[in-house]
């Protein structure tokens, strides 16, 4: 038998032996893993999930004067479901021309007996005073996670003579709810040691506040009951644990404010657990803690392990401006979730939504992130 014949032969046997392999269709792979930033760009994200899918609102994202949301089936792919929330529905009671185009932030979705009510904070059109900064807290609801949303009345939900924005609701085990909020800085100048410091060193002359206050709301969400109790504001003292992370945004003398404010509370076991927001939401140093209470209404501690979620530059990361964050649990209920707005390196002063894995133990919060590099996908999802 000659060299071709033979070096022919070999050829063939080689071939009819890798055919089957090369003709076997590859079996698609699911998608295990996602990283952060999701792709959709909102500040103050807001999760909602409800009959197998998750529902996104969060402030911006190309809404005019008004609110857009996006649905998921996983938290992961995001598919933008166009705007929900007009102000100039039959009911609206906010100013579309006073400044921030109305100011139309945070805003929460809450499912009840098959209606679905959106809480929100914008400039109130009833401003006699002119004041630039005249937010109030509206209820809007519809019959649809996805709207149209139409206001519950033709005012804000009540009026405590002040600012206020980011709204926030708790609906408790017997049967009560329980609304938060933060009120604004604005025109609220506050005396404390880090005030004192600012002063002597020459960076500001006074420095201005928000805090954190919780009221009952009513049944049907008309109003609230009772007077609103002050749960959470910055603190005091300069020796005090949680004053040097809560007033980095004075102490870079970037503003002469402290915040308080992206509140959102829930419960495990017998403790509540209120996580906030402080520092500038423009700036690198917005970070997120969190505090606990026996009682809705407080009063609340502040926890020691405080930040849990802040900029990662420091130590190389690309990642800063962490916070206003809500919970979100994955489609088995066996995961939790922080959700939240961040900027990159890459997105620059654009606000882009962060999720990341969370964890409760004995008390403790803990938060695994912000992250970029890929991670497995919330488990219960359809492979």
């Amino acid at each position: 038998m000659t060299q071709k014949r033979l070096l022919f032969l070999f050829l063939s046997l080689l071939i009819i032996r890798i055919s089957p392999a090369q003709t076997t269709p590859a079996s698609p792979k699911a998608n295990l893993t996602f990283a952060n930033p999701l792709p959709v760009e909102f500040g103050d994200p807001y999760v909602l999930y409800t009959h197998g899918t998750y529902y996104m609102y969060g402030t911006g994202a190309g809404a005019d004067k008004g609110f857009v949301a996006y649905s998921s089936p996983d938290m992961v792919n995001w598919k933008r479901e166009g705007q929900v929330y007009f102000h100039n529905n039959p009911n609206g009671w906010s100013d579309p021309k006073a400044k921030w185009g109305g100011a139309y932030w945070a805003p929460e979705v809450y499912e009840v007996k098959g209606k679905f009510y959106l809480f929100y904070s914008a400039q109130w059109q009833v401003n006699p005073q002119h004041e630039e900064e005249n937010f109030r807290i509206g209820v809007a609801v519809a019959d649809k996670p996805t709207g149209p949303f139409v206001d519950l009345g033709n005012q804000p939900l009540f009026d405590p003579g002040y600012p206020v924005i980011d709204a926030n609701v708790l609906f408790d085990s017997d049967g009560k709810a329980y609304l938060y909020y933060s009120r604004c800085c604005y025109k609220h100048p506050v005396d404390s040691e880090v005030a004192d410091l600012a002063r002597r060193q020459g960076w500001f002359n006074e420095i201005e506040e928000s805090w954190v206050y919780g009221v009952e709301l009513k049944a049907d969400f008309s109003g609230v009951v009772g007077e609103p109790v002050l749960l959470l504001r910055p603190p005091v003292k300069l020796g005090d644990k949680q004053s040097e992370w809560e007033s980095r945004s004075v102490t870079a003398k970037e503003v002469n404010r402290r915040w308080t404010e992206g509140s959102v509370t829930f419960r495990k076991g017998d403790t509540y657990y209120m996580m906030y927001s402080a520092n500038y939401f423009g700036g690198q140093h917005y970070a997120i803690g969190y505090a606990t209470s026996r009682s809705p209404l407080g009063p609340y501690q502040k926890a020691s392990n405080n930040p849990i979620v802040q900029k990662n530059t420091g130590s190389g990361g690309i990642v800063t401006g962490t916070g206003h964050n809500s919970i979100a649990y994955s489609p088995d209920g066996k995961e939790m979730f922080c959700v939240y707005h961040a900027r990159t390196a890459k997105t620059g002063d654009q606000r882009v939504v962060f999720l990341d894995r969370m964890q409760v133990d004995n008390g403790v919060i803990k938060v695994h992130g912000p992250t970029t590099l890929p991670q497995q996908t919330p488990s219960g999802v359809r492979r």
